[in-house]
């Protein structure tokens, strides 16, 4: 479980986040949606230690990871595994190669553990016959498990993904949101999803943030999301339709 709790966080004299607070359970996907410069991926970093907030709290399963010693932030950083917008790959690294590179760098295992478990990553996001391709070889939609596999490899207790859609194709969408919440379900995960994809917040969005001009102004689940009073939310939601609608 996370427990975040009146995040604030100010760059010059904008406040992008306003006390936020919530709670992500695991087994569940959370999804944090809102239009751009609302705050979304700032509060996402400040949850995973790359930006730090002005004030507030994260609770890792009670353990307070703002304000713990190195050691503290060290253990739970390695129990998290995060999915970059971008993907992230390593250009000049093969596909087995990206997914390792956490275990090379952050565990003691054997050169055949290491191997083995990077080839275990990438068949169970179907990817088993690419570990020898370069990045520049594969689809968009294959960097993105490729991201996946690479991680879920140090078998996190909390995955963070980032416009995990972003740049791919409704198809490739749907099979990726299918992807991430199979892994959150087959292994008890606690997962945490930016997104701004229509689809991803009706299918998987099992808990739903909406922030606004970094506040928060609703939450709930995909059931309830059309049905809010909230303004805001509804013309968000009326916005993404009508771009689904133009992509068709």
């Amino acid at each position: 479980m996370i427990d975040i709790k009146n995040i604030v966080k100010t760059f010059g004299d904008r406040q992008v986040l306003k006390g936020i607070d919530g709670c992500f359970e695991p087994g569940q996907t959370s999804l944090i949606i809102g239009g751009s410069g609302t705050g979304k991926s700032v509060l996402l970093k400040c949850m995973i230690g790359l930006v730090k907030p002005d004030a507030g709290e994260v609770i890792y399963d009670g353990r307070d990871f703002l304000s713990g010693d190195k050691e503290l932030q060290k253990a739970i950083r390695r129990e998290m595994g995060v999915l970059f917008q971008g993907s992230a790959l390593f250009d000049s690294k093969t596909v087995l190669d990206n997914v390792r590179f956490p275990l090379d760098m952050l565990t003691d295992q054997s050169e055949e553990e290491k191997l083995d478990r990077a080839n275990e990553c990438l068949k169970r996001v179907g990817l088993e016959n690419a570990g020898d391709r370069m990045p520049s070889e594969i689809s968009g939609g294959m960097k993105k498990r490729v991201g996946i596999a690479r991680a879920i490899v140090l078998n996190p207790k909390y995955l963070f993904c980032d416009e995990p859609n972003s740049g791919l194709d409704p198809l490739t969408s749907i099979k990726i949101d299918q992807l991430i919440k199979e892994i959150t379900d087959e292994y008890k995960v606690t997962t945490v999803i930016i997104t701004h994809d229509m689809n991803s917040m009706m299918e998987i969005g099992e808990k739903i943030m909406f922030l606004y001009e970094g506040n928060k102004l609703w939450e709930g689940d995909s059931e309830t999301l059309t049905h809010s009073n909230v303004d805001e939310l509804n013309e968000f939601i009326n916005a993404n339709k009508l771009i689904r609608e133009m992509e068709k």
